[in-house]
């Protein structure tokens, strides 16, 4: 009898794992297919105006905060960098550190997760909303293509704002270490941008604005995938599926941020 219960718990737990994985590629293909026919619809028509309003909401009105974390992010750089170079007598090249750690890695990261954080919670919540009022099924009735119309703008629109708030965190953030490592520590200026000018290369800002088109693809996908098949979930319906989706787009994009920032990076060094 013992065996046939241990038996049987280690085939559920087979059985378990596969379904899993079976589940995981499902959605991944499906995500594939789902942006690649959004982004294809980008070109069928002109869609200028939506492209716009949706760079508006997604970029413009995101740049506050970006400003604010990137000034912050770049004066703790500056401080704790500083103090580490110190013990080592090279305050010299904290412009550098501090631009190449900004470029190569902290701007792209952290501008995506910001943006994830404001406006991919919101792109998923409204997309959500659409569908469990049935307004996009109203679409369909209209002969409207619900994905043309709904997700190719936000995903041509993250793909042009991603990159130009990756370029504006860089900057607010290397002065950020100007403010905390020249004004307040005492480090020279003409040494703090020489070393920037000196050791920053087009490589370096290219693999930033690689890494912010790769985020602005996964989290645009992933936060229209999830508002747009919220109807699909199994555990709640309604206005708790959408919170439940907003949610998973979240933190789903979050950790595919870090992952793909992982892969990215090594393929770039």
């Amino acid at each position: 009898m013992e065996t046939k219960i241990k038996e049987s718990n280690f085939w559920f737990f087979f059985n378990l794992i596969g379904k899993k994985t079976m589940d995981v590629t499902n959605n991944l293909g499906a995500a594939v297919i789902f942006f690649t026919l959004s982004f294809l619809r980008i070109f069928r028509r002109k869609q200028f105006r939506e492209i716009v309003q949706q760079v508006f909401y997604i970029g413009a009105k995101s740049s506050n905060i970006v400003i604010l974390v990137g000034l912050f992010t770049g004066m703790v750089l500056g401080l704790q960098l500083f103090y580490t170079l110190n013990k080592f007598g090279s305050q010299g090249v904290l412009g550098s550190v501090v631009a190449l750690t900004l470029i190569r890695e902290l701007g792209p990261v952290l501008t995506a997760i910001m943006i994830t954080a404001r406006a991919g919670s919101a792109m998923t919540a409204e997309l959500g909303n659409l569908r469990i009022s049935e307004q996009i099924d109203a679409l369909y009735t209209m002969r409207i293509d619900p994905q043309q119309y709904l997700i190719s703008p936000r995903i041509a629109a993250a793909i042009i704002s991603f990159p130009l708030l990756t370029a504006f965190f860089d900057l607010i953030g290397i002065i950020g270490g100007y403010l905390t490592g020249v004004v307040l520590l005492g480090v020279d200026k003409g040494a703090y941008f020489y070393r920037i000018h000196a050791y920053v290369d087009i490589v370096d800002i290219g693999g930033g604005f690689i890494k912010s088109l790769v985020f602005a693809v996964l989290v645009s996908t992933i936060c229209c995938y999830h508002g747009y098949f919220t109807h699909f979930r199994t555990d709640s319906f309604g206005s708790r599926s959408v919170s439940l989706s907003t949610t998973s787009a979240v933190v789903f994009s979050c950790v595919t941020i870090l992952i793909s920032d992982y892969i990215v990076t090594s393929f770039l060094m």
